[in-house]
């Protein structure tokens, strides 16, 4: 079901990929994450990992089942990501005293001192992206991308 008011930009005998909004956000996230695995190959994360370990940091502790909801991801996925980085001491798992059915998981000091280099690279790869934007049109830009991203939260809740 459409949100009320939703415009018709995009009319289906003249659609074309190349030309959608979806097309080229993904376009631009397949470049950012290709770029991000090259530049953080170095410390050893790719950009499956930083991710979740970032969240880690801001979150202190969550679920698996959270992380994976978190990560848009199914938890046997989550759960064979997790396996990795416990592997590799960036993060634990540990059963809640309250209910063994859950697991928490806590980022290490290792996982710390990993995510170190994780916001400089980042930073820089997002400027380089945005380079020739004036300070308004990035203002603006992520200002209506997270009009989108509010319209599609929308959609979601309307259809669970």
């Amino acid at each position: 079901m459409p949100l009320d008011g939703a415009p018709r930009f995009y009319e289906a005998e003249r659609f074309t990929a190349e030309e959608s909004v979806g097309f080229l956000m993904k376009r631009i996230l397949l470049s950012m994450g290709q770029q991000a695995d090259r530049r953080l190959a170095s410390h050893d994360l790719t950009t499956a990992q930083w991710g979740p370990l970032m969240r880690l940091k801001t979150a202190d502790s969550m679920t698996v089942a959270e992380l994976a909801r978190w990560h848009n991801t199914d938890a046997g996925a989550m759960t064979r990501l997790l396996d990795r980085l416990e592997k590799k001491g960036l993060c634990r798992r540990e059963r809640s005293l309250q209910d063994r059915r859950v697991v928490h998981v806590r980022l290490t000091p290792e996982g710390e001192a990993a995510l170190e280099h994780v916001p400089a690279v980042l930073s820089d790869l997002l400027n380089q992206h945005l380079a020739g934007f004036s300070h308004e049109e990035w203002l603006t830009l992520r200002d209506l991308l997270q009009r989108m991203a509010n319209n599609g939260d929308r959609l979601r809740s309307d259809n669970p």
